[in-house]
């Protein structure tokens, strides 16, 4: 449902599957709504690695009991994409894409004033839905500014042939790492603790570590990466510094929430390192009268909380509670 001159019920900021279910419980309740979606559809999804896989299974992956099937198991990027992508098109989800949320004020009435790159909008509630793939945590070392850097990957034929350091041990770290040594490439990652992460995907782990074990993937534990230089890297080891020839490095530590966001609305978050927003973890809503949090958000700096499976029941809980409230 949409009203005229911008005044919705309910302003979702966040057009991932977690935003998108909210926009389908809003309709069952016959509530006007709104997705603001900084740019395409899904668009943390669309910038996923192009070979990804992802941890859940495909029914897990599924919004308002809208089957999902997939060829396999644990369905790919391009499957999701698909997946989604149809639920909003016959649904007729209302969104509005490339349209960016610069700001979000409470107003004296308890409405809310959003502000985005293109319009302003009036809402009696809002839900921030954006996930933690915006900014990557840096390393904050000489060099990170390169244009050989990056903090996200996509596909292992760029680095084909080259000299890949490929930084971190969690999932996206490993398949660049496993991916970019089957293409061709040169592989060398830098993890700070002493072995690969224990919550790397099941099927994968073993394989990276049979790989480092053979010397296929050449690995650093307990290292840091010191400086990054145009044809080489410093490596701070437990033995020294190590220079290595590179041509490209691959930063994957990890990424976070835009906490300064959700600061400027008002939200409190946790002071004991976590930043983990305040919410009541029955209705979603947060220390701010008519602003709730849905998806991985949730979970401040510790991202790997909250998965689209586990989140999925964010969008009922809180439009259970914005249809129980009197409408203005």
């Amino acid at each position: 449902m949409q009203t005229p001159n911008n005044k919705y019920e309910v302003v979702i900021i966040g057009g991932g599957p977690i935003g998108i279910a909210c926009a389908l419980e809003a309709e069952k309740k016959g509530l006007s709504y709104v997705i603001l979606e900084k740019g395409c559809l899904v668009n943390s999804l669309y910038h996923y690695p192009t070979n990804m896989t992802f941890f859940s299974t495909s029914e897990k992956l599924e919004l308002d009991n809208i089957p999902f099937i997939s060829n396999n198991p644990k369905p790919g990027k391009r499957e999701a994409l698909e997946y989604y992508r149809r639920i909003a098109t016959i649904n007729k989800v209302n969104i509005h894409l490339f349209e960016k949320v610069t700001s979000v004020e409470t107003n004296p009435d308890q409405t809310h004033s959003v502000k985005t790159t293109s319009a302003e909008y009036l809402a009696e509630n809002v839900i921030v839905a954006t996930g933690f793939y915006d900014i990557p945590n840096y390393l904050g070392i000489p060099g990170e500014d390169l244009p050989k850097v990056s903090h996200y990957y996509n596909d292992p034929h760029y680095y084909a042939t080259q000299k890949t350091v490929v930084v971190g041990a969690s999932n996206s770290a490993v398949d660049a790492a496993l991916e970019i040594y089957r293409k061709g490439g040169e592989v060398t990652m830098v993890v700070r603790k002493p072995e690969i992460g224990e919550r790397v995907k099941y099927w994968v782990r073993p394989d990276i570590i049979n790989r480092i074990e053979e010397g296929s993937i050449k690995v650093y534990f307990e290292s840091s990466l010191k400086e990054i230089k145009n044809k080489e890297v410093i490596i701070e080891t437990p033995e020294g510094e190590v220079t290595i020839e590179n041509d490209f490095a691959l930063l994957l530590t990890g990424y976070r929430p835009n906490f300064g966001f959700l600061q400027n609305m008002g939200i409190k978050l946790s002071d004991d390192g976590k930043k983990i927003p305040q919410y009541n973890e029955e209705t979603m809503e947060t220390n701010v009268p008519g602003i709730f949090l849905a998806g991985v958000i949730c979970g401040g700096v510790e991202t790997h909380k909250w998965f689209i499976e586990n989140s999925r029941v964010h969008a009922k809980m809180i439009m259970e509670h914005i249809g129980s409230k009197t409408r203005v």
